[in-house]
């Protein structure tokens, strides 16, 4: 399976966006489903993470409260809803598949993640 991250774009500050995450393969419902993304001169940095039937949920601290991470499974679809966007939220976004054995303490880490695709970038503005 591969996965394929949509719905970035240009926002305004205190704007909302709905990031979508749709796999190529089968077998989408078997993973964990992991949002990171990379700012402009920056390393990768982790976002948020839902277990592979959407139980539990990570988030970093800088998102907390203001994005939400789901998925459905029958779908096949996983979603990172943004709001109260802020400039510093300016990056490309990715989303990625951990194993289901991945333990909690590897979930924000983006080594755990063995399933990435090409990322959509979000511009926010001032």
């Amino acid at each position: 399976v591969q996965l394929q991250a949509s719905g970035g774009g240009l926002a305004q500050a205190g704007d909302s966006l709905r990031l979508t995450c749709t796999p190529s393969g089968q077998s989408f419902s078997a993973y964990n489903l992991g949002w990171f993304r990379q700012a402009p001169g920056k390393g990768r940095e982790f976002v948020a993470a839902i277990r592979r039937r959407g139980g539990t949920t990570y988030y970093t601290d800088s998102v907390k409260g203001r994005f939400t991470i789901s998925r459905d499974n029958a779908k096949g679809t996983g979603y990172l809803q943004m709001n109260s966007l802020k400039p510093e939220d300016t990056a490309v976004y990715y989303c990625a598949g951990s194993p289901q054995s991945t333990i909690s303490s590897e979930m924000t880490s983006a080594r755990a993640y063995s399933i990435w695709g090409q990322g959509t970038l979000v511009t926010v503005s001032s």
